[in-house]
């Protein structure tokens, strides 16, 4: 019996050491593993009532298996509980309130009990496995790591990385790539995921940061950071933009990723399925980075629209396919590149926008200033667009223009101000004839014109506001780029907040809401000082 005890103990040491070292995880995990199986089953064998501990030796493997009792003067468990005259014959000296040791013999396992330990243990190490599985990996999120194809399931490639296994989720594969079971794929750590049936590792060959790895791979000034990717689109499978910038005035940022006969350039290329990638130098003035951006395309120039956004590129009548690209893939790249929405138009475009523009402002001038026609398209042509600007701007920049002087200038300040205020007085109306109540008036930042349009999207009650997010008041549309009037290639566009036309900030979308929230908590104290009061009463 003493033999088999040896062997059991001996068995049971070098099974925590296989498991510990085969799963790479710590030798005392699968040791406590054992530890609580052996609880459990003692527990099965002695009563699930008792409080049953287990020790295992990790050096001998000698288990000690006892109970924990507690000395009471009167027991009311018998199963956690003990006398003070039992607890002395167990331990000389305890007293009442002391939790003594009962000893319990060794338990032979029956072929359920050894079943249900090996149940707990393998849940036990594989619970350690996935943590140490998902501390490897939670802090290499955007490394590179090659990986060999295990499986393709519904289209997702599950990627065996040695320890633990990864997945490209469909949308994250090159289009049109096939990848075949054994295959050896590099791949972007993406994101690590602590999820119940383990970490989820996702990995990605479609995003721009997997493009800019590889060449930082392939080109050592990127990798020393003398030169350095400021920004990246792709289209993953057909074509990609990065723009470059060197931090050493004697290197070029372009020729450097492009390497001697393209071979850098050649190497990423082939990693990403013979991608096409145009390399553009980057530059902090935005007019001149878009330019770039649109090669392979020729701009006669560019208007930024700071309020919207947006960028507004004009080129010859010939570069216009080639500007746009094929479905809209140029100059949406450039867009992905510079972080701005870019429309494209001819110049037959720009200027039948700005004489449109020109007719609509003046005619709109004519009528609220009450002046005639030359007037009214002197100041469009002076570069006033809208009634606030004739209004609020100084005086002398009216009276500067030729042909005005202060009188004048001043008359038309008088008459644009009562324009607005004609304005605001007709919004006001409208928008108590939608319902909207006069305690949103009081909020900050809303125009009557903001009210009208609030009441349109049935927003007419501070708690109407309130219950808002601030994204759902404020958010601007997200729009694609586009060319101007081309039926074939409108953008698409988010439908963003509903005062996102009159660009309020997000800090402004805050306090908006705030300030409507106001009144859910103004009878808060109110409420409180009854209370307060009555326990006053009643201490007296």
């Amino acid at each position: 019996m003493a033999t088999a005890i040896s062997a059991n103990k001996a068995e049971l040491i070098a099974i925590a050491d296989a498991v510990a070292k085969e799963k790479l995880i710590d030798r005392m995990i699968v040791i406590e593993a054992m530890e609580d199986a052996i609880q459990r089953a003692a527990r099965a064998r002695y009563g699930a009532e008792n409080d049953i501990r287990a020790k295992l030796d990790p050096q001998s493997g000698d288990l000690r298996l006892w109970r924990v009792v507690e000395v009471v003067e009167a027991v009311d468990d018998y199963f956690k509980q003990v006398n003070l005259k039992e607890a002395q014959k167990l331990q000389a000296g305890a007293v009442v309130g002391d939790y003594i040791v009962d000893p319990l013999p060794p338990i032979e396992f029956g072929r359920i009990a050894a079943q249900a330990a090996k149940q707990v243990i393998f849940q036990k190490v594989r619970d350690a496995e996935r943590e140490r599985q998902y501390e490897e990996f939670k802090d290499r999120m955007g490394e590179i790591i090659t990986g060999v194809v295990k499986r393709v399931e519904f289209g997702h490639v599950v990627v065996d990385l040695g320890r633990a296994e990864g997945v490209i989720r469909r949308d994250q594969q090159i289009p049109r790539e096939v990848v075949r079971v054994n295959d050896r794929v590099r791949s972007l750590i993406l994101r690590v995921a602590r999820e119940n049936r383990g970490p989820q590792i996702f990995l990605s060959r479609a995003h721009p940061d997997f493009m800019k790895k590889l060449f930082a791979q392939e080109v050592p000034e990127i990798y020393d950071g003398i030169i350095e990717i400021k920004a990246a689109a792709r289209d993953p499978g057909s074509r990609a933009k990065i723009g470059v910038i060197s931090h050493d005035s004697s290197i070029d940022p372009v020729g450097a990723c492009v390497g001697m006969k393209g071979s850098r350039v050649q190497a990423v290329v082939q990693e990403m399925q013979g991608e096409k990638i145009d390399i553009i130098p980057w530059s902090p003035d935005t007019a001149t980075f878009v330019v770039n951006a649109l090669q392979p395309a020729n701009v006669s120039r560019v208007v930024i629209d700071e309020e919207e956004d947006r960028i507004e590129v004009v080129v010859p009548d010939d570069q216009l396919s080639l500007a746009i690209g094929r479905r809209g893939q140029n100059v949406r790249l450039a867009s992905q590149l510079t972080g701005k929405a870019i429309d494209i138009l001819t110049e037959a475009d720009a200027s039948e926008k700005r004489q449109r523009e020109f007719v609509e402002r003046s005619e709109m001038f004519q009528n609220e200033l009450d002046v005639d026609e030359t007037l009214s398209q002197l100041l469009v042509a002076e570069g006033f667009g809208s009634l606030e600007e004739v209004a609020y701007v100084e005086l002398d920049e009216i009276a500067s223009i030729e042909g005005l002087d202060d009188e004048i200038a001043a008359e038309l300040q008088n008459r644009a101000s009562e324009a607005l205020d004609r304005r605001e007085e007709a919004n006001r109306a409208l928008r108590r004839e939608l319902g909207v109540e006069d305690d949103l008036a009081t909020m900050p930042y809303l125009t009557e014109a903001m009210l009208v349009t609030l009441g349109k999207a049935g927003i007419k009650t501070l708690d109407d506001l309130a219950d808002l997010a601030t994204d759902e008041l404020v958010q601007k549309k997200r729009q694609e780029p586009r060319r101007r009037n081309d039926a074939d290639t409108k953008r698409a566009e988010d439908k963003g907040g509903v005062l996102a036309e009159y660009n309020l900030s997000e800090d402004q979308g805050n306090e908006i809401i705030m300030a409507a929230r106001a009144h859910w908590f103004e009878d808060e104290p109110a409420a409180a000082e009854p209370e307060e009061d009555a326990h006053a009463e009643s201490s007296q």
